[in-house]
């Protein structure tokens, strides 16, 4: 593991799904011999978010030295939750197609009103306090792309144009996802940057 920082993978209100990039990609990092943890599943059907946001607080508290945040969907506002409350040290993150839940949603999905009597909104808008990349879709059904570049402005992100990939899920034609791997060299990278400073 060579002092790599663990990677935290917080998957969005799905949870673990098998052919899904994150449970790939923790797949992946495990055989290669990095630290790999996951916030435990807790199902779609529960929509309490400070319950969630505890769930990424007692999986962050758990891993020794760094760590860096791999979000996708509804982690990402998740995490933008628990930023705002957590005194962990995070070396970076990367959140992957984040949700517009100020907007309302296709059938199927949560409601404005119960994501907030849920606790979901406001959504964050503080900078994040650690360096972090927004990889947004430019036809997430989820997300217009100039609402994702919003949100990375006002989290203090580095925004990333992923071009078409829809909600970057299976649904969207996506399985294994390998630009995660490189978003986490990256990361790591600027680490290990601040680190030696």
């Amino acid at each position: 593991m060579n002092g790599e920082p663990c990677i935290l993978i917080v998957a969005g209100l799905r949870d673990a799904v098998a052919q899904h990039w994150q449970t790939l990609l923790e797949a992946r990092l495990r055989a290669a011999g990095r630290a790999v943890a996951a916030v435990q599943p807790m199902g779609r059907e529960d929509l309490d978010c400070a319950a969630k946001v505890a769930a990424i607080e007692r999986a962050a508290q758990a891993v020794q030295g760094p760590l860096i945040v791999v979000a996708h969907s509804a982690g990402c506002i998740m995490l933008a939750h628990w930023a705002s409350q957590t005194r962990r040290a995070v070396a970076g993150a990367l959140l992957a197609a984040p949700p517009d839940f100020d907007t309302p949603m296709p059938k199927g999905y949560p409601t404005l009103d119960a994501l907030q009597t849920e606790g979901w909104l406001p959504v964050p808008r503080e900078r994040l306090p650690f360096f972090s990349i927004v990889a947004a879709s430019r036809n997430d059904p989820l997300c217009r792309f100039e609402r994702a570049a919003e949100l990375a402005r006002a989290w203090g992100s580095r925004l990333d144009d992923l071009g078409d990939v829809g909600h970057l899920n299976p649904a969207s034609g996506f399985g294994a996802w390998p630009k995660a791997e490189h978003y986490i060299g990256e990361l790591s990278a600027a680490a290990a940057e601040m680190r030696a400073a």
